[in-house]
């Protein structure tokens, strides 16, 4: 087709219009990362390497003078294990150049797209991140095309990997769940959204405050690492809002016993009349009990007290070296069986409605069958909620839990005689590295920001230690050898037999639940030999349990007793809108015995000793 004459000659000239066009459109997208201030940000520069400086002596301050804090080397677990899976690829030569040929493809995909995007062509990503995945939200890392091109080649280098780690059908399954995790915390840890340079919103604050985010944040990283005694302890919020007894842990109370173990809490009344069975709440000892208290608004226990319950609560102790010793039966007997016994003898009762979370529900499923085993019946119902009695399907804390693992922690343990609580801590993080860890590096050390005060995250990094017997022994039985829902897990010489127990049991599985996963929840509800009321909770492990009912939040379903497999029982469960909390309590209230006067705190035998949240909780790490 022959083009008109005016047309023909404005041709070169359209061009050149869209060249410059195109040229200015690449202009604008480029100016916004241009310095400011040339002198101030080179003088702020200066600044950033002194404080830099800072964070190199902190943490090199404990090693030279051998006081840095004892935790495992994952650094050697990673090597070890990536080892395996490249032997699998390089044992065969036609599989590795393959694997490579995959790898380069996507990259030469992206370059050649790349470059037609640069020629102002449209075209289509050839990686885009997850649903849901919130680092690439600013809109630079699609519209300029540097920031674009670092973020595909990221995501397809990280799906490579772990296609590699995957495909590696040769390598056992526990290595290669392991190689995966961590396959997982190393591409995380090299995002391109966690560092100034590759990050558009990072470069753009940056240049606009001439580097002073950067000072900021090089400071705080210095203090992190200080009170991390040489390692980075992530600040998460601002702790200095939140005091004990005052703005957290607030529900009136007292301590009415306590041993080596912990202390027992019996909270005020706030009834004319309260259920005749009191309640007893066992949270996990590896972190302080107040998760349940945080404040007015959110407390468990508080809210208990308020439909009639009376309420006790075990706060176990921050254990140090000198209960090194204390083992898993030790918890049974002076955290479980003694605080059963107080209660008993204060109310007058004959048996307790016991609730056991994470961990707390394990022990106290553990005792109940122990309990069972001696023909003593103090349960009169249990609620278990994130509880494991099946640790087969137990998610990425198995990650950390072979023979090789466990050895090397119980060498550290053996040495301090307890596991540092910052250790477990970073265990928990790294479950979910994009929540826990990377949101606040950013925010904390590139933007300088310090964090909000929130109460959770508080309560959060406010971990405990856990003696190297118990913890050793938790470990041993229950992740490693699965005893307890094998029946073979012993207690102080009796045999552990979930089936023998007979009482009442409302076991809530929380459906996001990272630590004690869904499944595996439901699996062990199939092991009591009672009646078992299974409720799948919305959110997860923390989030859907401290979720009361004014917040309006998430959902539970419910579906009778664990039979078949979870994703059969959800076809059929019933889902509600709101908190479990409510119905958790019509289900208790049924089995409680009707009502009767409310009951003084303590007796003459168990006098009040302090004011509840007690010092057991107060002790730091």
């Amino acid at each position: 087709m022959v083009k008109d004459k005016d047309e023909a000659d404005n041709g070169p000239e359209d061009g050149r219009d869209k060249e410059s066009t195109q040229s200015n459109g690449f202009e604008q997208e480029f100016a916004q990362f241009m310095i400011q201030d040339p002198e101030k940000f080179a003088t702020n520069v200066a600044h950033i390497f002194e404080e830099a400086g800072k964070v190199a002596s902190a943490y090199l301050r404990p090693r030279e003078s051998g006081m840095d804090r004892h935790t495992v080397d994952y650094v050697n677990q990673m090597v070890r294990t990536f080892g395996e899976v490249t032997q699998h690829w390089t044992s065969d030569p036609q599989r590795a150049m393959e694997a490579q040929t995959r790898l380069w493809g996507r990259c030469l995909d992206l370059w050649g797209a790349s470059s037609r995007r640069m020629m102002g062509e449209q075209v289509d990503d050839i990686a885009s991140p997850a649903t849901g995945d919130l680092r690439f939200d600013d809109p630079d890392w699609q519209a300029n095309p540097f920031f674009s091109f670092i973020r595909q080649l990221y995501l397809i280098a990280s799906q490579w990997a772990s296609e590699m780690v995957v495909e590696a059908d040769s390598v056992d399954e526990h290595t290669r769940h392991k190689a995966l995790f961590y396959v997982n915390q190393i591409f995380n840890a090299l995002s391109p959204s966690n560092y100034v340079l590759t990050n558009p919103a990072l470069l753009r604050e940056t240049l606009e405050n001439n580097g002073e985010n950067l000072i900021r944040g090089m400071q705080m990283l210095a203090e992190d690492i200080q009170a991390g005694g040489g390692n980075l302890l992530i600040r998460q919020t601002d702790a200095s809002v939140f005091r004990l007894g005052d703005n957290i842990a607030v529900t009136p109370g007292k301590v009415v016993a306590q041993n080596d173990i912990c202390q027992l809490i019996q909270y005020e009344a706030q009834t004319e009349t309260v259920q005749k069975t009191p309640l007893l709440i066992f949270s996990p000892w590896i972190n302080k009990y107040y998760i349940l208290d945080l404040n007015e608004r959110k407390s468990f226990i508080q809210w208990c007290a308020r439909q009639g319950h009376t309420v006790f609560a075990v706060s176990w102790v921050n254990p140090d070296e000198s209960l090194r010793d204390k083992g898993f039966a030790d918890y049974m007997r002076e955290g479980i069986l003694s605080s059963i016994e107080t209660v008993r003898q204060i109310t007058g009762e004959q048996k307790v409605n016991a609730l056991g979370y994470c961990v707390g529900g394990t022990l106290l499923s553990s005792a109940m069958a122990y309990l069972a085993a001696k023909d003593i019946d103090w349960i009169n119902s249990a609620t278990l909620i994130a509880a494991q009695v099946d640790f087969a399907e137990a998610g990425d804390l198995k990650v950390f839990i072979d023979e090789e693992q466990l050895t090397e922690l119980e060498q550290i343990m053996d040495r301090q005689g307890y596991l540092d609580g910052q250790s477990m801590a970073n265990v928990f993080n790294m479950l979910r590295p994009n929540d826990l860890i990377w949101p606040y590096f950013v925010n904390n050390y590139m933007r300088g920001l310090e964090p909000f005060p929130f109460d959770l995250l508080f309560w959060n990094q406010d971990s405990t230690h856990m003696t190297a017997a118990c913890h050793s022994f938790y470990l041993r039985k229950c992740y490693l050898e699965n005893a307890l829902a094998s029946g073979i897990m012993e207690l102080d010489g009796v045999r552990l037999d979930l089936n023998s127990i007979k009482a009442p049991v409302y076991c809530l599985a929380l459906k996001e639940d990272h630590i004690a996963p869904a499944r595996s929840v439901y699996n062990g509800a199939r092991l009591f030999g009672g009646s078992v009321d299974f409720v799948l909770g919305g959110s997860g492990h923390i989030a859907g349990v401290v979720n009361p009912p004014v917040l309006k939040k998430y959902q539970f379903w419910r579906g009778g007793t664990a039979d078949g497999s979870l994703e059969d029982w959800l076809e059929t469960a019933t889902a509600t809108p709101g908190s479990w909390w409510p119905d958790w309590h019509e289900w208790l209230v049924a089995r409680s015995g009707g009502e009767v006067p409310a009951r003084a705190i303590g007796s003459p035998d168990f006098p009040p000793m302090e004011d509840a949240p007690g010092d057991y909780a107060r002790k730091a790490c």
